[in-house]
């Protein structure tokens, strides 16, 4: 079994990651951590091969919390988790040895795809021996990135879904569906599907605006 630490401080989002890790045949989740002092300890108590790490935790950046584990030799793997988007972060990751980096939001079939590759990925590193030539040490490489796009729910699209997280990030204040729908050119019920899905899965507050006429409207903010 591969064993997961699971570092999240969004407690909906970590217990469907451990959800998630423990439908996936080969996986099991050794420990869930909100904090990366959390994450820490619970290297240094148990065994783990593999992190699932959100890059915004509440004591300090997952690249930092990446320098503390290679520094006190924790021989783990590292696969980014996060609503971080900055390129400057992707780069950091890459030069940490961090071996995938998955957005959020994602449905299981998603991250099942990064454990399953990983897996492999593993697999062909313990078979030991040599490569037989550049194939196999592309094959190798490139092993825990699936070939195929993380699928979203659906009905839903990956453009219309990065317009609105575009839309909801770059909002001073929160959004409501229709003043989003008006951003990326869309009909309010579509920004509310996709901002309902955000809310869902721990990216976006959700909340009542009042001060208009009759019921209030729901807005939305980036966490």
């Amino acid at each position: 079994m591969i064993r997961v630490l699971v570092v999240e401080d969004e407690p909906v989002a970590a217990e469907a990651h451990r959800a998630y890790v423990d439908r996936t045949p080969g996986f099991t989740t050794s420990a869930v951590a909100g904090t990366g002092a959390a994450a820490l300890d619970a290297l240094a108590r148990q065994p783990v091969d593999l992190v699932l790490l959100d890059m915004n935790l509440p004591d300090g950046h997952g690249i930092d919390l990446c320098r503390r584990i290679r520094g006190a030799g924790a021989q783990v793997d590292v696969l980014a988790v996060t609503s971080a988007r900055e390129l400057a972060t992707v780069r950091a990751a890459a030069a940490h040895g961090v071996v995938g980096y998955l957005l959020k939001p994602f449905t299981y079939p998603a991250l099942r795809d990064r454990l399953t590759a990983y897996a492999e990925y593993r697999r062909r590193l313990r078979a030991g021996g040599d490569a037989a030539g550049q194939d196999d040490v592309d094959r190798v490489l490139g092993g825990v990135r699936p070939s195929r796009s993380a699928p979203l729910p659906k009905g839903m699209g990956r453009e219309t879904l990065d317009a609105v997280v575009a839309a909801v990030r770059a909002a001073g204040e929160g959004l409501s569906a229709a003043e989003t729908a008006e951003l990326i050119g869309a009909s309010r019920i579509t920004a509310r599907r996709y901002l309902e899905y955000l809310a869902d899965t721990g990216l976006v507050d959700r909340a009542p605006r009042y001060g208009g006429a009759g019921r209030p409207e729901l807005e939305y903010r980036w966490r």
